[in-house]
């Protein structure tokens, strides 16, 4: 995530780090050359293409403002509502710091242990909407069941269940009551909730036959604009055509990577600084030394 001031009406020009021209420049270049050469047939054979207007552009932009309009706009609650997920996943984190240190006896020695395995939660979490090896960042939080937890497809759910055999194993012991064990069980379930919401986005793309049509779209009208736009602009036609491009297709690769908001590109969220977030709330509330938070580099926070 990109993580910086409003920018300056100078460095609007000029910044690249989460922009999407990188992705978008060399179609760009690519339409504003075939324009050129569209200017230049229309001027070297006198074709008068001036006479068909522009109405039909404006049709079919309209067409096309609406349909990348509700991509971004669907784009965008995927990004949100994966944001929120993970917002209340420090929340319930924090929750069940406050709770298993104030329900647990101390004698029992499950307060530590339980709550390291929630922090390895996050952080297989992270590894598995990423699909990246976190196994550096889990082995200190599990010591004893690093290679047992490896072993399971769905290594977040295979700690919720390792946390739900310890509490149940508090309860059978006798050192926390049935209602203590409730409250317990709820912060797993909502846990659980949290990383089925989050494979649900991971898993579930906008459909592809109504990213394909608005592609189609967006190319068929860059394509024939400069034959509308040759006899009024000229020379400048290249120019209009690659502003008009930049509009469309840098809104639909803006709206690409809101998509997949657990991605590792300049404008997805930041699961590292989230999963910190959470080490500091669990290691301050056992009244241990916390890491620090982590800060942007470069204005980017991954």
């Amino acid at each position: 995530m990109i993580i910086r001031p409003r920018p300056t009406f100078l460095q609007l020009f000029v910044i690249l780090r989460g922009s999407i021209i990188p992705r978008i420049a060399p179609l760009l270049a690519g339409l504003a050359v075939y324009s050129a050469v569209v200017v230049f047939l229309a001027k070297t054979f006198r074709i008068d293409f001036g006479v068909y207007g522009i109405a039909p552009f404006t049709l079919l932009g309209v067409t096309l403002s609406i349909f990348l309009g509700f991509r971004n706009s669907a784009a965008y609650d995927r990004w949100w509502e994966a944001r929120k997920l993970w917002g209340q996943m420090v929340f319930d984190i924090r929750n069940l710091a406050r709770a298993a240190i104030a329900l647990v006896p101390p004698g029992a020695n499950a307060t530590r242990p339980l709550l390291m395995e929630s922090l390895a939660f996050c952080h297989f979490l992270r590894g598995q909407l990423r699909n990246v090896d976190v196994t550096r960042d889990v082995a200190p939080y599990l010591p004893d069941d690093l290679d047992a937890i490896s072993a399971h497809s769905n290594r977040a759910d295979a700690v919720l269940r390792k946390m739900g055999q310890r509490i149940g194993m508090l309860k059978t012991s006798g050192a926390i009551d049935a209602m203590d064990f409730r409250i317990l069980d709820e912060r797993l379930s909502t846990l659980a909730a949290l990383q089925a919401g989050c494979e649900r986005i991971a898993t579930t793309p906008l459909p592809f036959a109504y990213t394909l049509l608005l592609l189609r779209s967006a190319y068929v009208f860059c394509l024939l604009l400069p034959f509308g736009l040759a006899a009024s602009l000229g020379w400048l036609t290249p120019l209009f055509t690659a502003v008009i491009a930049y509009s469309f297709f840098g809104l639909d690769a803006l709206s690409e990577e809101l998509e997949d908001p657990f991605g590792m590109e300049a404008n997805d969220l930041p699961l590292d600084r989230m999963c910190r977030i959470c080490e500091i709330s669990v290691f301050e509330g056992l009244g241990e030394q916390a890491p620090e938070p982590m800060k942007a580099v470069g204005y980017l926070s991954s």
